[in-house]
C-alpha cells in the first residue's frame, strides 16, 4: 500500500486582509468627519417635511448662482466614499429645492439670471387676500345727494300736487314780489318803478334792486317808499331791470298784494290763471274777521293773522319785508284757495 504524506502546519495563520478593511474603515471615518464638520450630515438628517428657509445662506467663495435664484456649492473631490458621496448629492437637492424669494443682487443685463422674473415668483408666494362682496346701494339711499344750486333751492314751491282736484297745469315754481314807487311826471302824480324785491316760496331772496326811471323824478315818496337820492346813484336802469325781473317771474306762479299796481310799474301782464292777489283772497279776510269783498291792507292782515308788524316807523316800507310776509299769508290759505281755483278757473 501506498503512504499518505500530510504536510500540515499548525503554526499561526497568514494575516488576513482585516488591515485593508481597517484602512478602509480609518478613511471613512475621516471623511466622516470631514462632512460633519461642514454640516453636510447635520442637513440629511433633518426631517423631510421641514419647511425650508425663505433666504439661502450667503454665497461663500466659488459658490455659483443657477437660474431659478438658489446658490451651488462647489463640487466635492472626486475621492469620496460611496456613502459620503450619496449623502453629499441629497443635502444639495435638498438645497437647491429652498425658493428664493428676495429679489436678487443686480447681475449684468446679459446674463440670464437678470432676465428671470423674480418679482412674478415673488409674487406668486405671497398669499392670496379675496376681496368683500360690494352691496349694492339702493335706491334713494344716496348719503350725499346731489345738491341743487341756489336759484333752483330758493325758486323751488310746490312740485307735487298735495290737494286733490287742482289744477295739473299747474307749475311747479312759485314766488312773491312787491315794488316800491317814485313821483315823476307833472306834479310827481305819475308811479314809476324804484325798487323791486322778489323770494322764493321759502322767503329767500331772489331779486331786491333800486331802479332808475327813465323820467326824471319830482317825488321820492320816502315815508312811503323808503326810497332816497342816494338810492338812485347807482341804480340799475329801467330797461335792464325789468328785462332781468321778466326772466324770473314768467311761467311762475306770482303772489302779491293789490299786485296789479307792481305789474303797471313795470309795463307788464301776467296771466290771471298765474296770479294771486292776498288783496282778494275772501278766505284771507274770512280768517281775519274781516269782510270778505273788503279790500285789506298787508299791514293788517299780517298783524291779525301773522302777529307781526311790518311798514312801521318813518324810514319807510322793505319791499322784501313786504313780499315774505305776502308769501307767508298766501300759505295759510293755499290748499282751500288752489282747490276752489281749480274748480273756478278765473279767466284771462
Amino acid at each position: 500500500m501506498s503512504t499518505l504524506l500530510l504536510n500540515l502546519d499548525f503554526g499561526e495563520p497568514p494575516p488576513r486582509k482585516a488591515l485593508e478593511g481597517n484602512a478602509k474603515h480609518q478613511k471613512f471615518v475621516k471623511k466622516r468627519r470631514l462632512l460633519e464638520r461642514k454640516g453636510f450630515l447635520n442637513k440629511k438628517q433633518q426631517p423631510p417635511n421641514k419647511v425650508p428657509k425663505l433666504h439661502s445662506e450667503p454665497s461663500k467663495k466659488g459658490d455659483t448662482r443657477k437660474v431659478d435664484g438658489t446658490w451651488k456649492p462647489p463640487p466635492l473631490p472626486k475621492k469620496k466614499t460611496a456613502a459620503s458621496s450619496s449623502g453629499s448629492e441629497q443635502s444639495l437637492d435638498k438645497k437647491a429645492a429652498v425658493p428664493w424669494l428676495t429679489p436678487a443682487p443686480s447681475q449684468k443685463a446679459g446674463s440670464v439670471v437678470a432676465k428671470v422674473d423674480l418679482l412674478g415668483e415673488f409674487q406668486s408666494a405671497l398669499p392670496k387676500i379675496k376681496s368683500l362682496p360690494i352691496r349694492p346701494q339702493k335706491k334713494g339711499s344716496q348719503k350725499n345727494p346731489p345738491q341743487k344750486t341756489a336759484p333752483q333751492i330758493s325758486t323751488q314751491a310746490h312740485s307735487e300736487n298735495k290737494y286733490p282736484g287742482a289744477s295739473q297745469k299747474m307749475p311747479t315754481k312759485m314766488v312773491a314780489i312787491d315794488c316800491e314807487m317814485v313821483g315823476t311826471g307833472p306834479k310827481g302824480h305819475v308811479s314809476s318803478l324804484a325798487r323791486c324785491s322778489i323770494v322764493s316760496y321759502s322767503g329767500d331772496v331772489l331779486y331786491d334792486e333800486y331802479i332808475l326811471p327813465p323820467c326824471h323824478i319830482v317825488d321820492y315818496r320816502t315815508r312811503w317808499s323808503g326810497i332816497r337820492k342816494q338810492h338812485m346813484v347807482n341804480a340799475t336802469p329801467f330797461k335792464i331791470a325789468r328785462s332781468q325781473i321778466l326772466k324770473i317771474i314768467t311761467g311762475k306762479i306770482v303772489v302779491g298784494h293789490a299786485i296789479h299796481n307792481d305789474f303797471k310799474a313795470l309795463q307788464y301782464f301776467h296771466p290771471k290763471s298765474l296770479t294771486r292777489d292776498t288783496s282778494h283772497i275772501p278766505l284771507l279776510n274770512r280768517k281775519a274777521d274781516c269782510p270778505e269783498n273788503a279790500t285789506m291792507s298787508l299791514k293788517h292782515l299780517t298783524k291779525k293773522l301773522l302777529s307781526r308788524d311790518i311798514q312801521v316807523g318813518k324810514s319807510g316800507h322793505s319791499s322784501v319785508e313786504d313780499a315774505q310776509a305776502t308769501m307767508e299769508l298766501y300759505k295759510l290759505v293755499e290748499v282751500e284757495w288752489e282747490q276752489h281755483l281749480a274748480k273756478n278757473p278765473p279767466k284771462d
